[in-house]
């Protein structure tokens, strides 16, 4: 397992900024978080973040303490698209200057599309501060002409919780 940087998370809520430092956010806790490439985005809208939520309880009850969902996009984006996809239990974690998706190794240039930096498509399990587990996308590179999501499903996710927590 490796470490996670100190970096602080700054997100909006109930109209004030507040910023946690991800030590708060982790300490003594097991997280699943997701990133993206962006909000409002065909595969992240219509499986990624949907899936999540669906598995919520599921993920929960395998001792899983949070899901939170990470895309290099402003608070106020994350916020609007978290109303526009109904979500009530994955968190959203706002990126907006890349410092947690760059931390975790997968900050990607997708100029080619026009998003200019974005998270390539991942999952992983945050025990207490550490990767436990990393569920990546193959092809991993700058300006890719693929979106793959295979890998880092909820569906993953679960299997893997399930065969380690017999």
């Amino acid at each position: 397992m490796s470490k996670l940087l100190e970096l602080e998370i700054k997100f909006r809520e109930d109209g004030e900024w507040n910023t946690i430092p991800t030590s708060t956010l982790l300490s003594g806790r097991r997280v699943v978080v997701f990133g993206l490439p962006g909000a409002f985005t065909p595969t992240c809208s219509t499986y990624q973040l949907p899936g999540f939520e669906e598995n919520y309880s599921t993920i929960r009850e395998l001792g899983i303490d949070e899901v939170w969902c990470v895309s290099v996009n402003d608070a106020f984006v994350m916020n609007a698209w978290a109303k526009d996809q109904n979500i009530e239990w994955v968190k959203m974690l706002p990126d907006g200057n890349g410092e947690f998706t760059d931390a975790l190794g997968m900050l990607v240039d997708k100029s080619n599309l026009g998003f200019g930096k974005r998270s390539w498509r991942y999952a992983m399990i945050l025990n207490d501060g550490n990767i436990e587990r990393a569920f990546i996308e193959d092809g991993k590179t700058d300006n890719c002409e693929s979106d793959p999501y295979e890998v880092s499903t909820p569906e993953n996710v679960i299997t893997y919780l399930k065969e380690t927590n017999k």
